[in-house]
């Protein structure tokens, strides 16, 4: 029976995935081989030895302490894509509202005091003008960062009529498929920070990307840029930002972060970290994740982890795979066949994989495997955890 400890609420779209037969689910759990988690905050958290993998129902894990996990052996594992269809629809109506004075015009109706529909309706036509803007069409946006929700943003934006640039030095094969072909490739980053009427980011926070946009980044950027932030906060310097903001050098401002700093500009659109708060995202995020649980718990699979590269072995239900995880240093696949070489043990099929400063093994045997065999593995120094996976639980 695997234990699975849920630390935010995660609709019951995913939970039932969950075979009750195999797992037992519960927000209050001793020793739980899986935890699960949203927005919670796990930095001064214990962790268990029980753990073996920890889920992130998004994309973000800034709330996960990943580099003591990734010393304890413990691969943390995120949902990319899945909220990417709720963002991309967030940010093309924060585009809207920017352009349109949306949210001015708005308040402006609220606050009307006249008494009456024809005085209302007179005092619009006197002040409307106020709050004339500018079409989409025509206007060139700047995609910083083709992951997931970069494409879909980009290929949305030209759906609009709009000339997209698009950035990305690390763009996968895969979402380069995906991206259309009228997207035109920045020459640099520079140069989509000069072309763009509109910059939209999308990029992980991290030590490359914190103050990505700072204050040389936006002298060079057009004056009335419009610029939107649906990533991740920190991702632009607020101090720069404001000074661009008096200056005019930045129209409006679109972001899922308040900050104190920005909040008075009267062009700065606010949003409570909407991004991915539809109830398609959250179906999507959590099925996505509980699948990835189920699949290394079960089979010994690694899919979207951020500690840990990618790894699938198909499974045999005849065989006994035993998973290893392993600092990334050379000779250590000899070694673990050497073990098993010493108890006449034969390798049917292995697979290893590694990422940084950490390696995975999935080994399939045609015998069983006794725990003293476990053992004799986890003392080859740099063997940081190992199980025999077993698809019954």
């Amino acid at each position: 029976m695997f234990k699975i400890q849920i630390l935010n609420a995660i609709t019951s779209a995913g939970l039932k995935l969950f075979p009750r037969e195999l797992y037992e689910v519960d927000t209050d759990m001793q020793d739980p081989d899986a935890i699960l988690v949203r927005s919670h905050v796990m930095h001064e958290m214990v962790f268990p030895a029980s753990v073996k993998i920890v889920g992130r129902a998004g994309a973000g894990v800034n709330n996960i302490p990943v580099a003591e996990l990734t010393k304890l052996g413990i691969p943390v594992l995120n949902t990319p894509g899945a909220n990417a269809n709720a963002v991309k629809e967030l940010v093309i109506a924060g585009m809207l509202l920017a352009s349109r004075n949306i949210c001015q015009g708005w308040d402006y109706v609220r606050e009307l005091s006249e008494k009456d529909d024809e005085r209302i309706h007179a005092k619009i036509e006197q002040d409307k003008k106020k709050f004339a803007g500018f079409e989409l069409m025509g206007k060139t946006l700047g995609v910083i960062g083709l992951g997931s929700i970069g494409v879909k943003v980009a290929n949305a934006a030209l759906g609009l009529g709009m000339r997209v640039i698009g950035y990305d030095p690390t763009i996968t094969v895969s979402r380069a498929w995906e991206l259309s072909s009228d997207v035109e490739q920045a020459a640099s980053f520079e140069h989509l920070l000069l072309e763009s009427d509109f910059i939209s980011v999308h990029v992980p926070l991290n030590g490359q990307t914190k103050n990505l946009l700072g204050a040389a980044q936006f002298g060079l950027m057009k004056n009335g840029v419009v610029l939107l932030n649906f990533s991740r906060d920190g991702i632009i310097d607020n101090a720069m930002l404001a000074e661009a903001l008096r200056e005019n050098k930045v129209y409006s401002y679109i972001s899922d972060f308040p900050a104190i700093i920005l909040k008075d500009f009267p062009r700065v659109i606010s949003l409570p970290h909407l991004g991915a708060s539809t109830l398609q995202a959250e179906e999507n995020c959590a099925i996505m994740l509980v699948k990835q649980i189920r699949d290394f718990l079960e089979c010994g699979t690694i899919t979207h982890a951020v500690n840990f590269p990618s790894t699938d072995m198909p499974m045999n239900l005849s065989l006994t795979r035993i998973a290893i995880i392993n600092a990334n240093i050379p000779n250590m696949v000899a070694q673990i066949s050497s073990k098993l070489a010493d108890r006449k043990i034969n390798i049917v099929s292995l697979t290893n994989k590694s990422q940084n400063e950490m390696a995975y093994t999935l080994i399939d045997v045609s015998t069983e495997v006794d725990s003293f065999l476990l053992d004799e593995i986890k003392k080859i120094s740099g063997v940081v955890r190992v199980r025999v996976v077993r698809k019954s639980g």
